[in-house]
């Protein structure tokens, strides 16, 4: 029988890994208060320190994706709007040439 893994949410983290940036307990005390590993703590340690600079980034950086991606979006539309005008075109084109109108679409 195989065990299942505990998941830890992002606030637990979170809150375990800030509790030791302070540095109040060690991280043998923390271990043993939450029940886990300590490399588990030093590894969301690390996480938070190499992150917190995407947290003050996060809004320049989102914003200009979001707009990259509502370009790509705009432009997807603009194909799809000319195929469609296209094709509504060549089939009336081939009825007027007396061409079977096959509807595969």
């Amino acid at each position: 029988m195989s065990r299942k893994r505990k998941q830890y949410s992002a606030q637990f983290k979170a809150k375990v890994a800030i509790e030791a940036i302070r540095g109040q307990k060690t991280t043998a005390e923390l271990a043993s208060q939450y029940e886990i590993h300590p490399k588990m703590i030093n590894n969301w340690k690390r996480d938070l320190l190499d992150k917190a600079s995407e947290l003050f980034d996060s809004g320049k950086t989102t914003n200009h994706v979001q707009a990259e991606t509502q370009a790509q979006i705009d432009e997807l539309y603009r194909q799809v709007g000319q195929l469609t005008v296209e094709r509504d075109f060549l089939a009336k084109c081939s009825a007027q040439l007396g061409l079977p109108a096959e509807k595969s679409w």
